[in-house]
Parts: structure tokens; sequence; C-alpha cells
């Protein structure tokens, strides 16, 4: 079994660095004008981030959006470039495809730059709440086996195997994925399930600019309560323990 998760794990991280080349390009912006636009936007054309984001980017679970805050400048850049392209459709808000467009590549990459210094603290969605308030969330210690050891009989590979410590990132273009938002995790992986067989021109419900579609080979083989649980466990964990203090740079 062991063997097994660890030629998973291998074939993932060597995919990785078969990435196209422009993936591999150094992401350069200035955050200061970035947060000028994050905070403000620009012209009539593209509102504040903030305003769906939150100040700190935290993003916000009654909208769906995702938390910004302290996420990995390429990645960010490659989101926002793919909006721009039309590569990756905005099914949450149904804005991002448009606000992208209107920014200029330079304004793309200011916009990157800012958000990754954003070290705002989080502690992920309150889903005692969302259980107080009657609805239906995963089970962390289940989603906490599929971060950390996989399924390997049904050809899932753990998580952190691209995604770094409980989520933490190991850089590159491989997101922050601990902390997020609750609902917007569990949005991603259904939207990666349905972009494995279905392509977002067709349906915009589905997510498919994943490099060489490793999410969606494993969002493909995850079901409602595999997303559930590994979306309950992500959305809380913290990047550092007493044991493991030493988050990586981004």
């Amino acid at each position: 079994m062991k063997r097994l998760m660890l030629i998973s794990a291998a074939i993932l991280l060597t995919a990785s660095w078969m990435a196209p080349s422009s993936m591999a390009e150094e992401v350069i912006g200035n955050p200061d004008k970035g947060r000028v636009i994050f905070e403000s936007g620009v012209g009539d054309n593209v509102p504040a981030c903030a305003g769906c984001h939150g100040t700190g980017g935290l993003g916000a679970d009654d909208m769906g959006t995702p938390r910004l805050a302290y996420q990995v400048q390429k990645y960010i850049w490659k989101q926002l470039e793919d909006f721009a392209s039309d590569k990756r459709m905005d099914n949450t808000m149904y804005q991002m495809n448009d606000i992208a467009k209107a920014l200029s590549e330079e304004q793309r990459r200011d916009v990157s730059a800012y958000v990754h210094s954003l070290r705002t603290p989080f502690l992920g969605s309150d889903l005692d709440q969302m259980i107080a308030d009657g609805e239906e969330v995963g089970v962390g210690y289940k989603g906490q086996i599929i971060v950390e050891h996989g399924i390997p009989s049904r050809g899932i590979p753990a998580c952190m195997s691209c995604h770094g410590f409980h989520g933490r990132s190991a850089g590159y273009i491989f997101p922050a994925i601990g902390g997020q938002r609750y609902v917007y995790l569990k949005h991603e992986l259904e939207a990666l399930r349905l972009g494995a067989t279905t392509k977002s021109s067709v349906d915009d419900a589905a997510r498919d600019n994943d490099p060489m579609a490793m999410m969606r080979n494993v969002a493909v083989r995850l079901t409602d309560a595999d997303i559930a649980n590994v979306s309950a466990f992500l959305t809380a964990t913290k990047a550092t323990t007493v044991g493991n203090p030493g988050a990586p740079a981004r």
C-alpha cells in the first residue's frame, strides 16, 4: 500500500515539472499598485476585489468566494490569466472573466503580488455554525485520511503529495488549500470532477484549467462524501504545528 502511494505521488510530482513553459515564467508585480486595485478597483469595469474577497482577502462562505490571503503568487497570476482568456470560467459570481479581461497584463501581475503579500490570520470556515444553520458538512477526520494518505485502492493519491503538509503548498503552481473556505473548496472539487468529462466551454459549471488535468484525474475518483470530508479537514488546518513550525516560502 505504501509503495502504491509513493508511486502515485511521484507521478503527480514528476508531471508538475512538465507543465507548460508559460507557468515557469517568473511573476513580477508591484504590490503597492495591486493594493489600490484590490481595495478600490479600476474605473467602471473593475470593482474592488475586496468587495467579494474581503478587506483581508479572506473570502466569504455566503458568496462562495475563496480566501486569497497568503496564496501562491504564481497560482493567483495563472488564474487571472486563465479568466482573461476564458480558459477558466467563473461559475461562482460570474464576474471574474470580465474583470480579468478589463485588467492589463501588468495589473494582473500587480494584483497577484499584492494578494501574495497578505498575511491575514484565518482559522477556516466555522463548520459548527454552518451545522447549526442546518447545512450538511463533511467529517474532518475522514478527510484527513485522504489528505495525508489518499485512497490507493481507488487510485487517489494523498493531497499533500502536491499541496504540502496540511495543504500549505510547496510553492510553484500548487495553491495553498489549507485554511481555504469550505464552500469554495467543495465547489471547486466538484467543478474539477465535472471537468474530467465535460469541457468548460460546453458547461461553465465545469473547471478544466488545471495543468495536465492533474486535479481532474484525482477529483473524478472522489465521491460527494470524499469531497465534503476533504473540504472539512482542509478548511480547519494550520500551516504549522508544534513539531512542524516552518512554513515554506511562496
